[in-house]
């Protein structure tokens, strides 16, 4: 299985000819949609993480391709054909089984409202938690852990980190992080990260990982 990193919290994962994109938000250049995509993950509405123009790129691509997320992403992508899941649902699509965790975004500040957001484990392997800490409390081999966010402090990631213990990790939604921010909470990271003996992989944009 291939991660591919794109910009802030986009991913595109590879495995036996077919593909799954997570999270193609506005901060993500126009991602690269093939007739390989198979499934489309969307944890939670916001526009960081989906646009109609990246799903509709991707839908062009591949008409039969299958889009999950929880049931705001469903209202907010209507003229789309997404499949709703909870917290505990497992899908098995192409080559890749998606189990769900969680439900709720993290706490932005109490003004703004907190809507759902789900976390995906992609083939018991790679884990990505949306906005949120929910930890799955099953064994992570890959962890995209948050860098930087307005519902985060580095202090929280870290925690989050060194909760999950997996065997190696990369950044995550960073693109509202200067260069400087970048180096600093990778810095911090990678301490968290190695505190369970893991291994810390600043990936930048299409970078990658084998699985």
């Amino acid at each position: 299985m291939r991660l591919t990193k794109l910009e802030h919290a986009a991913l595109v994962i590879e495995e036996a000819g077919g593909e799954l994109f997570i999270d193609p938000g506005k901060f993500t250049r126009p991602v690269p949609a093939s007739a390989a995509a198979v499934a489309v993950v969307i944890t939670h509405r916001h526009d960081d993480h989906w646009t109609p123009e990246q799903l509709t790129r991707i839908v062009a691509a591949a008409p039969e391709v299958r889009i999950f997320g929880p049931a705001g992403v469903a209202a907010a992508a209507a003229d789309f054909p997404v499949e709703t899941v909870e917290a505990g649902d497992s899908v098995e699509v192409g080559p890749f089984r998606l189990r769900f965790f969680g439900g709720r975004h993290a706490v932005i500040h109490p003004s703004i409202p907190v809507i759902d957001n789900l976390g995906v484990l992609v083939n018991d392997a790679l884990y990505y938690g949306g906005d949120s800490f929910t930890v799955p409390g099953v064994a992570v081999e890959v962890l995209a852990a948050p860098a930087a966010a307005p519902w985060m402090k580095i202090s929280e990631a870290m925690d989050y980190v060194v909760e999950i213990a997996p065997r190696r990790a990369f950044p995550s939604h960073e693109m509202v992080l200067s260069p400087a921010g970048k180096a600093l909470s990778n810095a911090r990271l990678a301490w968290a990260t190695e505190q369970g003996g893991g291994e810390y992989l600043p990936l930048e944009p299409g970078g990658t990982i084998e699985i």
